[in-house]
């Protein structure tokens, strides 16, 4: 399995839209749920007020076949949210142990 993992730096006013359209039952986890091998998201949240999010994937091929077969859903979704945030960084795909 492999989690894709994100920083993002949200705008105060914009905190529960950010996190129930990000966490664990929010827009982006159904959006994923469309395609095979998704196995969840978890949302972070650190002391600073920063979040990571974590999708979970049994590995990178399903998430390639998610992006192949609703590439443009995840475009119109990212861009929908994108006023809520002052940052956002890919932090990169790991292998999930054990």
């Amino acid at each position: 399995m492999i989690a894709l993992i994100w920083r993002y730096e949200v705008k105060e006013e914009a905190r529960a839209a950010f996190e129930a359209t990000y966490g664990p039952t929010g827009a982006w986890a159904q959006l994923f749920a469309r395609q095979a091998g998704f196995r969840g998201t978890e949302l972070l949240r650190a002391d600073d007020g920063s979040y990571l999010s974590l999708d979970v994937w049994e590995s990178q091929a399903h998430f390639d076949a998610f992006m192949a077969t609703h590439g443009a859903d995840y475009e119109a979704l990212d861009r929908s949210t994108e006023g809520w945030t002052r940052s956002e960084h890919r932090i990169g795909a790991f292998e999930v142990l054990g």
